[in-house]
């Protein structure tokens, strides 16, 4: 490997490590356009995304854990869920054409962009918040399942669909633990759909473990950094990213027809 390439590795690591640090979402929205752009089939950077958030959110909760913003029960609950979906998620992929997959994940980002710019405006802007008692947990427990169905197809760990979950159900907790909460079950959903795709031969194990001891470093720090930011800017910041991983994927599904 030459000098260039592992720089273009430190650079997505740190760049991971910023994005799982600050917002507690899945390092996917820049591995997979950056591994694709690299040269890795879509299939391969979504196998790989997945191998780095498990690496990445080792750090990051680490840090929740430390500022006491980790609700263990329902991130045991969402685990549960997301582990099973995430199973099933992964042989859809396996069977689906690959620019299916990657026009789903530019629409995932688009209305995740529309999401969290939203929420920049109003932080305290909530769900409509479902009064369900004791039936949050086993609902929280099926939506969880729905997220790890995108985890194994998309590679989105499911940081910000877990927080909109726990909006939904658990709305009298603070931001701060609902990202927490979020990444310590994004890191059970990604290991098990990294498993998954290590198991069907879809995983760089050599970038991906790069980016990720990388983006492990620099996650701590920015997880540090996120518990003493104000939420709107930290939705701000998730609302860019997502802006610029749409207009990418947007960019690379087109460009075989710009040149046809």
């Amino acid at each position: 490997m030459s000098l260039e390439s592992l720089l273009v590795l430190l650079l997505i690591g740190i760049a991971v490590g910023a994005l799982t640090g600050i917002t507690g979402s899945s390092g996917v929205l820049i591995v997979v356009p950056a591994l694709s752009y690299y040269g890795l089939s879509f299939k391969e950077a979504v196998g790989s995304s997945l191998l780095v958030d498990v690496i990445t959110t080792v750090a990051v909760i680490i840090a929740y854990i430390q500022n006491r913003n980790v609700n263990y029960t329902i991130s045991t609950v969402l685990a549960l869920g997301a582990i099973v979906g995430s199973q099933i998620g992964v042989r859809i992929a396996v069977i689906t054409p690959e620019r299916v997959l990657e026009s789903a994940f530019a629409i995932f980002t688009a209305i995740m962009a529309y999401v969290s710019f939203k929420r920049s405006r109003n932080p305290s802007l909530s769900f409509k918040h479902l009064n369900l008692g004791r039936f949050s947990y086993p609902v929280g427990f099926l939506l969880a399942v729905l997220i790890g169905i995108v985890t194994g197809t998309l590679g989105a760990s499911g940081g910000i669909m877990f927080i909109a979950v726990m909006l939904m159900l658990y709305s009298s907790m603070c931001i701060k633990k609902m990202i927490g909460t979020a990444t310590l079950s994004m890191f059970f959903s990604a290991t098990s759909g990294a498993i998954a795709y290590t198991t069907a031969g879809l995983i760089n194990l050599f970038d991906a473990s790069v980016i990720g001891i990388v983006s492990l470093a620099f996650g701590y720090f920015f997880a540090r950094l996120a518990n003493k930011m104000k939420p709107s800017t930290i939705y701000l910041f998730l609302g860019s990213v997502f802006v610029l991983t749409t207009v990418s994927e947007i960019y690379k599904i087109t460009l075989p027809f710009l040149y046809s």
